[in-house]
């Protein structure tokens, strides 16, 4: 299995969404997709629930961030010619929930960067259940420097 990018680039990250080192985490597995896409499948467990068989909203926003950050940071290394992401941060983020998100079956993300400048990167998301939508986020995500609170912590 192709390793992620936050297994490749933070195998040490503690996030709750997507550090490969927080047991109790999320643990999402972002990787570039061949059309430039990033995208990650995610199962959830009974303890994500809302009630029965239907996503947490708050888990929904979770995994939504934190993998259109990735795609974000991706976008931001290859677009300055870096050999690693540049530590990037949430600055806002939006979430439209469509539909329950079923809890019973394998889910995916796509993140696609729709707009960048500087340090800065736009990127739209969703998450699906069977190629059905049922949440939405378009945020902005910017690379940090050193002196910011999360430089170098993921």
């Amino acid at each position: 299995m192709e390793p992620s990018l936050q297994e490749r680039y933070a195998p040490t990250s503690r996030c709750f969404g997507c550090g490969p080192a927080n047991e109790r985490g999320l643990r999402i597995r972002s990787v570039v997709a061949p059309d430039g896409a990033v995208v990650a499948d995610w199962r959830p467990e009974p303890h994500h629930q809302a009630f029965d068989n239907i996503l947490n909203g708050g888990i929904c926003g979770a995994l939504l961030d934190c993998h259109c950050n990735w795609t974000a940071a991706h976008h931001l290394m290859g677009a300055k010619g870096l050999d690693a992401p540049p530590c990037t941060v949430t600055a806002e983020y939006t979430i439209q929930l469509k539909r329950p998100t079923p809890t019973n079956r394998m889910l995916r993300m796509v993140a696609r960067v729709v707009e960048s400048s500087g340090s800065r990167a736009v990127v739209e998301g969703e998450l699906l259940a069977d190629g059905e939508v049922t949440a939405t986020c378009r945020g902005t995500f910017v690379a940090v420097k050193p002196g910011h609170p999360a430089y170098h912590r993921w």
